[in-house]
């Protein structure tokens, strides 16, 4: 009986892969203004391939198939060149840009609706033991090149700057640039229920005029 009650937990948690899959997809739809359908995301972003295949490792490394899980990290690293440790945990619904450069060390988290940009490095100040990446909030923009580093927390709907470096935990709704990361302003485009407030943005994206600090780290004039 136990035995037929873990077979039933493992291909209950291997749909649930599926599951994520398909909210990563969703999200990809809704905060990448490039992508038009859910096939040209699956078959043509090399990034959410990369995801997706993390999502396997992932699933495999829970299950202790750690072999199954290398193999496939291996591929991810050399494919689409991504560095998504399979034990992290990143949560169903989440939209990495481009992908080329992203580092997610092994006890990282990232929290649903989170926007990662190509070049971030989730990763730790020093080689230790234990908790020592960062854990990522919901609906958190990080711009290009932008590295997180320690076990701290950015807080939901917290937006870090391109190539910033973050070494503090980062309050909820923050927007963060420079080296090291300080606060410079906080992110208004939001609705009370976390929702990117489109019908009051100034951009297409929904992003309300950040992504000059998405992508350059720093707010540039507009005429």
């Amino acid at each position: 009986m136990r035995l037929f009650r873990k077979v039933g937990e493992f291909f209950k948690d291997f749909v649930n892969t599926f599951r994520h899959i398909s909210e990563d997809l969703e999200m990809y739809l809704k905060l990448d203004p490039a992508a038009e359908s859910k096939l040209q995301v699956f078959f043509f972003y090399a990034s959410f391939q990369g995801l997706m295949w993390y999502r396997f490792a992932h699933f495999f490394y829970r299950w202790r198939l750690k072999i199954l899980a290398y193999i496939i990290y291996y591929f991810v690293r050399v494919v689409f060149s991504m560095d998504i440790h399979p034990a992290a945990q990143i949560a169903p619904g989440v939209v990495i840009d481009h992908g080329i450069g992203v580092v997610i060390g092994s006890t990282a988290t990232v929290g649903r609706g989170t926007l990662i940009y190509h070049g971030v490095t989730l990763g730790t100040k020093k080689p230790c033991g234990g908790k020592r990446h960062p854990d990522i909030g919901e609906n958190v923009m990080i711009g290009t090149g932008a590295k997180i580093l320690g076990p701290i927390k950015v807080g939901n709907n917290a937006v870090v700057g391109a190539n910033a470096v973050v070494l503090e935990d980062v309050p909820d709704g923050a927007v963060v640039v420079g080296v090291p990361a300080k606060i410079v302003k906080w992110r208004r485009d939001m609705c009370d229920d976390g929702e990117v407030d489109r019908e009051h943005s100034d951009s297409e994206t929904g992003f309300g005029g950040l992504e000059d600090i998405l992508e350059t780290g720093e707010k540039q004039s507009r005429r």
